[in-house]
């Protein structure tokens, strides 16, 4: 089986050097990995006085400008340039844990299986409320989710993250691919038409990748209103289940956290960042009643409204 991994990088540091070597060394050998980078001089700068060719041989650099950056279109093409029969979904800071990811994370990427993701280990600078979150939404419980499970389930059965995702190509071709142009959510979007057709997601917990932010309420704010954005665009997956349960779960969950934690005084705060999160999603909601200037202001991908 041959494998690739494609990450889309903008700006990235040398962090990048850490994430190419330990791809380089997983139990289950990488093929090539296509970077799909915005912006050239920025990598350029990054690499200057290197060989990174050289030094990287296993890796292919293709380069696009920042208005021919789309979540969903990028990721697209970087799969036209991959004849890999599994490719893997990896973003520029999300670090692999072990050497065994890739391995974990196709384990059971066969069947009715469409697409695998892995789970999120919270960074060690990472705060309190974000762990909660990354356990929340990452627990230490494999699962494999299908269109049986969406009346349990709700939204959380179509959850897939491209943080770290394996495909197979089979699948990926037979449905179309991701979304050409979308503003965020290209992996639910993917993952939630493929549970509609009969196949089935799989969450691996087993594939260990260290990712996370510290966001602030505002940062808060500008995701949530793309998220709903993106939902509004897609009724065709996200009208069939609804969003705010599952965000009622994570409220209660959180909140029992903090006390189990002893650390009370963070509520407040959390619900301030609640406040902010559902203004922007409801606002991202209704995004066509809303004039041009508070679109553009409100939103986190701003380039998505030039196109």
């Amino acid at each position: 089986m041959k494998i690739d991994v494609i990450i889309p990088t903008y700006r990235p540091s040398e962090q990048l050097f850490e994430l190419l070597g330990r791809l380089a060394t997983q139990s289950v050998p990488v093929h090539r990995v296509i970077l799909m980078n915005t912006e050239k001089s920025y990598f350029d700068g990054l690499t200057k006085g290197m060989n990174f060719e050289g030094t990287y041989p296993f890796v292919t650099t293709y380069h696009l400008s920042k208005k021919e950056f789309d979540h969903g279109g990028t990721r697209h093409l970087g799969v036209q340039k991959s004849d890999a029969d599994v490719f893997v979904m990896l973003t520029q800071d999300a670090m692999p844990a072990d050497q065994s990811l890739v391995e974990n994370l196709i384990k059971h990427l066969s069947g009715k299986v469409a697409v695998a993701y892995g789970r999120q280990l919270p960074r060690r600078d990472c705060g309190v409320l974000e762990r909660i979150s990354r356990q929340f939404n990452y627990p230490d419980r494999s699962v494999v989710k299908g269109k049986e499970d969406i009346q349990r389930l709700g939204i959380k059965t179509f959850f897939c993250s491209n943080v770290c995702a394996a495909y197979r190509r089979d699948v990926y071709e037979q449905l179309g691919g991701f979304v050409r142009h979308t503003i965020f959510n290209e992996d639910m979007i993917y993952a939630g038409g493929a549970v509609q057709k009969g196949w089935q997601i799989a969450y691996e917990a087993d594939a260990l990748v260290v990712h996370s932010h510290n966001y602030s309420c505002m940062q808060q704010f500008h995701r949530n209103f793309d998220l709903g954005v993106s939902q509004a665009e897609h009724p065709e997956i996200f009208g069939i289940v609804k969003s705010e349960s599952e965000g009622k779960k994570l409220v209660k969950s959180t909140v029992l956290a903090l006390k189990d934690r002893g650390q009370i005084g963070k509520i407040p705060y959390f619900f301030l960042q609640c406040a902010f999160k559902y203004a922007g999603y409801l606002l991202g909601k209704r995004y066509r009643r809303l004039p041009k200037w508070l679109i553009f202001w409100a939103s986190d991908n701003k380039q998505y409204w030039k196109k």
